[in-house]
């Protein structure tokens, strides 16, 4: 592998090519469409209204469970295996590698949400929705696969464990998905605190269709954060760098 700008894409469409070969991305995908599915139409006909905002409620918590399962493998089974140390004897730097990998969880995140756009025709042929709802919780949805896919990465490369990166993962992902409903219950004083490094908070916002440049600005600094404290967890136990 060359060392140049392009390593991170070499390592990214490796990725990502091993993502559609395996079938347990597929599961997690049926999976998700299933559940997404089920939860979407039961509300849907319930509710009565020709709307997504049941579905995108309930996103944050589906993808705090499933973008983990999606990255719980990446740096934790060559850590397990000792491939780690062969990837970081190639002319590639450990920005190269969490890049790569990242970009390809946030990929293979962002296509599972390509069947849920048979919901959005779903309410355009039965009912007459708002486009800027719609359109701003797919946008946010992006955001949010990019924030969570950030935190899986970073928990899979400071175990060598699936099982416990999925669970790292999936605590930090729950967590920011749902501090901002129990801000009911806090002080005053702390919940503006809270409001400001909530996941939910801000995706919500977005998915009313009015894009704020501090919800777009909180799911880039949350990426970029867990990326460089992937970065640096790599480059400490692989000594690359």
């Amino acid at each position: 592998m060359k060392r140049n700008g392009s390593a991170w894409a070499v390592i990214a469409r490796r990725e990502l090519a091993a993502y559609f070969a395996s079938p347990v991305a597929y599961i997690v995908m049926v999976c998700f469409v299933a559940f997404s599915g089920f939860l979407f139409f039961s509300t849907f006909f319930l509710a009565n209204r020709a709307e997504l905002r049941g579905f995108f409620t309930l996103l944050p918590v589906l993808f705090a469970f499933f973008i983990p399962a999606i990255t719980m493998r990446l740096f934790a089974e060559e850590t397990r295996s000792g491939s780690i140390e062969t990837l970081m004897t190639l002319p590639v730097t450990a920005f190269d590698a969490v890049l790569g990998k990242y970009l390809a969880a946030f990929a293979f995140s962002a296509s599972m949400l390509l069947p849920t756009l048979c919901y959005a025709v779903t309410i355009a042929v039965l009912g007459d929705p708002d486009s800027g709802p719609v359109v701003g919780g797919y946008l946010g949805s992006l955001f949010l696969a990019g924030g969570f896919s950030a935190v899986g990465v970073f928990a899979s490369a400071v175990t060598k464990n699936q099982i416990v990166a999925f669970f790292i993962a999936f605590a930090i992902s729950v967590l920011l998905a749902l501090v901002d409903a129990f801000l009911i219950l806090l002080p005053a004083p702390v919940v503006g605190v809270l409001q400001s490094v909530s996941a939910g908070y801000h995706f919500q916002s977005i998915a009313r269709g009015i894009v704020d440049t501090r919800d777009v600005l909180y799911f880039l600094s949350l990426s970029a954060l867990f990326v460089s404290l992937t970065v640096k967890a790599v480059s400490a136990r692989g000594g690359a760098r």
